[in-house]
């Protein structure tokens, strides 16, 4: 499928969200909305494998047969079907029960059959506890069939289920069902839901156009950047992830190149947000071997395979991304101050806990890797503690760069913000400031970044280059100078120099402009002595 027809498939699938959910409120509806996505792709993957499987045993039903040929073959096959989906669970990592596949759903949906709202929710639950051997506990948690919101009586909410699923099943047939085009169509429709969720779009999704810059940071070799992409990421990171874009998008940026990721990692807090995550991995092809996403609380550190206190069993990441809460008030104690995350460079106010989601990633990234995360600018010249935190960064020359983004390119704030870059194996002993944040195409509700801005801040960071009023290589000599303060404009100002004036050019034009006025005024009273009148 085309960049042009994913797109289509995409703005089709938000026209029917946008037609359908009336008065519910968009963040309820885009949960409905995405699972009935995910169960679609889930099913067509299924189905495909199963006919691979079974072969000339697949069942070839007539036009007029409304039943799936996985049930006829179930049917049939009551002793093979142990077997069978034992071999599936070999394959595709997981099983569905005929009754359970879109085709199903949506025949049961056409004939309005009073049995489509059980059958949904025997579904998801079978999905959540069985369809995976890696357990997918609570992924449908947050869609309640028997909401109100879908219709005060069991009959209303099953006719809204009805014309949902059907909306949807004629806007997807028409197109291509790999899991590319799904996938890029949920992303489509996860950045429509955030558009439209102002400030509660900060918890799930980071626009495309900075995904694409920490994406691409990350997967250049970290050492030689202006070498491109490293041929391999054994793990991948993202502590605070979402909706999973931004992992994905690093996944995709090295095996575009023709490289190989052995594993992606997140961590998630809001439940609902975590289950989108999950699914936005598995609608991207990615068997549930080859990610984890964790539910818990990154500050706390509740994730076993994070908690690993002997260094020499620690896990460590290739790569990390992430787009944190913005100064997220929270409550360091002294157990925290002794935590090994934050022992060596001390605790963040609990003001704003940047620093601490910094110092988290920053513990588990590998001697080869690249952080690149996304904060306020208030990290960068605030005092107290974060001037603790970042001067004992600089000094050990963990910062590799500094960039700063114009405002308003987020749906949850309109501050600007920055990305810091971090390794451990960092060769210059300077310190790249791009200052973009005057780079960028102007919207009535929000700023945007075009392909030219996005290439100028990569190519900048790759090559190191310094071009004037936008990027510049300082010194950690001039960094102390300046108490370890890393305002952008302190080292970058995009203001122009005002042009010298030549006092004295400017005086002999004055005086000339005088005699000339004398003159005429001179000439103008002679014609007035003329006409009979006193002269001015």
């Amino acid at each position: 499928m085309t960049q042009k027809e994913q797109q289509q498939l995409g703005q089709t699938l938000w026209k029917i969200a946008d037609d359908l959910r009336g008065s519910m409120n968009a963040d309820d509806f885009r949960d409905y909305m995405l699972s009935f996505l995910f169960l679609r792709y889930l099913s067509h993957n299924y189905t495909e494998s199963a006919k691979k499987e079974l072969g000339s045993d697949y069942p070839i039903l007539s036009e007029d047969d409304k039943r799936t040929p996985l049930s006829v073959w179930y049917e049939s096959n009551e002793e093979d079907i142990p077997d069978f989906e034992k071999q599936m669970r070999k394959k595709i990592h997981y099983v569905i029960k005929p009754e359970h596949l879109w085709n199903n759903i949506t025949e049961l949906a056409r004939t309005h059959s009073g049995d489509l709202l059980v059958t949904l929710e025997n579904g998801f639950r079978y999905i959540e506890n069985e369809s995976f051997d890696n357990s997918f506990q609570g992924l449908f948690s947050e869609i309640n069939l028997n909401s109100e919101k879908l219709g005060k009586t069991p009959t209303d909410r099953n006719k809204k289920l009805c014309s949902i699923i059907q909306k949807i099943a004629d806007g997807i047939a028409d197109f291509s069902t790999d899991s590319d085009a799904l996938g890029d169509a949920y992303e489509y429709l996860i950045g429509q839901f955030a558009a439209g969720s102002g400030k509660k779009a900060g918890e799930f999704y980071t626009p495309q156009q900075i995904s694409t810059i920490l994406s691409e940071i990350v997967a250049l070799d970290s050492q030689e950047p202006a070498t491109g992409k490293k041929p391999k990421l054994d793990k991948v990171l993202d502590f605070a992830c979402g909706s999973g874009s931004l992992l994905l998008n690093v996944r995709k940026r090295i095996k575009e190149n023709g490289g190989t990721v052995g594993k992606i990692y997140g961590q998630e807090n809001n439940i609902t947000t975590y289950n989108l995550a999950r699914m936005n991995m598995l609608l991207h092809g990615m068997k549930d071997t080859e990610f984890e996403i964790f539910h818990g609380d990154t500050l706390i550190n509740q994730w076993d395979v994070l908690n690993e206190v002997n260094p020499a069993k620690k896990t460590e990441f290739d790569a990390i991304v992430a787009n944190p809460p913005f100064s997220l008030r929270w409550e360091p104690n002294d157990t925290l101050a002794e935590d090994f995350r934050f022992k060596s460079h001390g605790l963040a106010p609990k003001s704003a806990a940047d620093f601490s989601f910094l110092l988290h990633g920053f513990h588990f990234l590998s001697k080869e890797g690249t952080m690149a995360i996304i904060l306020p600018h208030g990290v960068l010249f605030r005092g107290g503690a974060e001037e603790r935190i970042r001067t004992k960064l600089l000094q050990d020359n963990h910062i590799d760069a500094v960039i700063g983004l114009p405002s308003n390119l987020f749906y949850s704030t309109g501050i600007p913000v920055c990305i810091l870059v971090l390794k451990k194996c960092k060769k210059q002993d300077d310190v790249l400031f791009i200052n973009a944040a005057e780079h960028f195409d102007k919207g009535k509700r929000q700023n945007s970044l075009n392909e030219k801005h996005i290439q100028d801040i990569i190519e900048t960071y790759k090559f190191r280059k310094e071009k004037d009023r936008y990027s510049r290589k300082v010194s950690m000599q001039e960094i102390e100078q300046n108490g370890y303060n890393l305002n952008i404009s302190r080292y970058v100002s995009t203001s122009q120099e005002e042009e010298q004036i030549d006092l004295r050019a400017v005086h002999a034009k004055l005086a000339q402009l005088d005699k000339k006025i004398e003159a005429a005024q001179k000439a103008h009273n002679e014609f007035l002595k003329e006409l009979g009148l006193a002269g001015i």
